[in-house]
């Protein structure tokens, strides 16, 4: 018996408490997939449907989560239940919660779930997705006229 617990002391692995909270090994991850409204809880979305946005990006995460104040950290890792393999897809957020005496980094998020939610609420607002929504719609009223021209000329 002596034996197993000397092992179990010396086990080799993820976990190690002697790492400081400032570490980055001890930062919280968030994957875009846990904040995307199309995926399932299966597939790995980790916030309520109705608060999930659509096909979120690193960036986009990274930049409403530094614009809090947050210590995060950009990592160019895949997800493991990702399917598609594109650049899209990739990316990590490591963030730090607490600080190296325990107490909390930022007191306005004490969990990874706080961290979540208040992306959700916030990249709806960033510009760039603003910009989107916008430029989407005058170009389908834009292809609307020129496929009645079309229609014009082929009856000739």
């Amino acid at each position: 018996m002596p034996c197993v617990r000397k092992m179990a002391a010396n086990a080799v692995g993820p976990w190690n408490d002697k790492k400081k909270h400032s570490d980055r090994e001890r930062w919280i991850c968030i994957y875009p997939a846990y904040l995307n409204s199309r995926k399932t809880l299966a597939e790995g979305r980790r916030v309520p449907k109705d608060v999930a946005i659509e096909n979120p990006t690193h960036q986009e995460i990274r930049d409403v989560l530094a614009a809090a104040g947050l210590r995060i950290g950009v990592e160019d890792k895949m997800y493991s239940r990702e399917r598609s393999k594109e650049l899209l897809f990739r990316g990590r957020i490591r963030v730090q919660l607490k600080n190296d005496d325990g107490c909390l980094f930022n007191p306005n998020f004490p969990t990874r779930d706080s961290v979540m939610l208040h992306a959700c609420q916030m990249i709806p607002k960033l510009k760039t997705r603003q910009g989107k929504q916008g430029g989407d719609q005058g170009q389908s009223q834009g292809g609307g006229s020129g496929s009645g021209a079309k229609k014009k000329k082929g009856r000739r």
